[in-house]
């Protein structure tokens, strides 16, 4: 396994060698994440390859909230009753092809579990939207589950991401 550390997207990261084979996502990384940063509209967070300094992947987190009559009933039971439900949302995640099949995508969704339970702004739910099926069953191999009529968009209650991914993220 390649060694490398998480930390915050900073001006002295090298986005342009970032290449993951979803050019949206490659685009957005090398060319819109320091505006949507900039404005608080997401933080990005990478994991740098220790030797070399190479950014190998990186994930987005930020604000969201969703109506609770989106949630399956099951859901609800620890939820607070307001009309719109406190989101925290990981926006992009992606791994550069150079380092697949190296843990560093689960790396990068514990540490974003990790932020999104250890926050001072409290919210209940992780969200993602997967961008196809595959992408969505490695979600749920971490106790995301499928929004009613919308299966690409995943949550994760708080209480799971504690059990699930934290417990995990302190065995590694």
């Amino acid at each position: 396994m390649t060694p490398f550390r998480l930390e915050p997207l900073g001006p002295d990261h090298d986005r342009a060698a970032f290449h993951c084979g979803e050019e949206a996502l490659d685009r957005y990384f090398q060319t819109q994440v320091t505006q949507d940063t900039r404005r608080r509209a997401a933080r990005c967070f990478v994991a740098v390859e220790t030797d070399t300094g190479r950014i190998t992947g990186f994930y987005t987190l930020s604000a969201a909230g969703l109506s609770l009559e989106d949630l399956p009933p099951d859901a609800l039971k620890h939820l607070p009753r307001y009309p719109m439900c406190p989101a925290v949302r990981i926006g992009r995640l992606a791994v550069d092809h150079r380092f697949r099949k190296r843990g560093i995508g689960e790396a990068l969704l514990g540490d974003a579990a990790a932020r999104f339970a250890e926050s001072d702004v409290a919210a209940p739910l992780l969200l993602v939207d997967a961008k196809n099926e595959q992408v969505a069953t490695f979600y749920q191999r971490y106790g995301f589950r499928p929004m009613p009529g919308a299966p690409r968009t995943l949550f994760l209650t708080y209480a799971t991401a504690r059990k699930t991914l934290l417990q995990h993220r302190g065995s590694e």
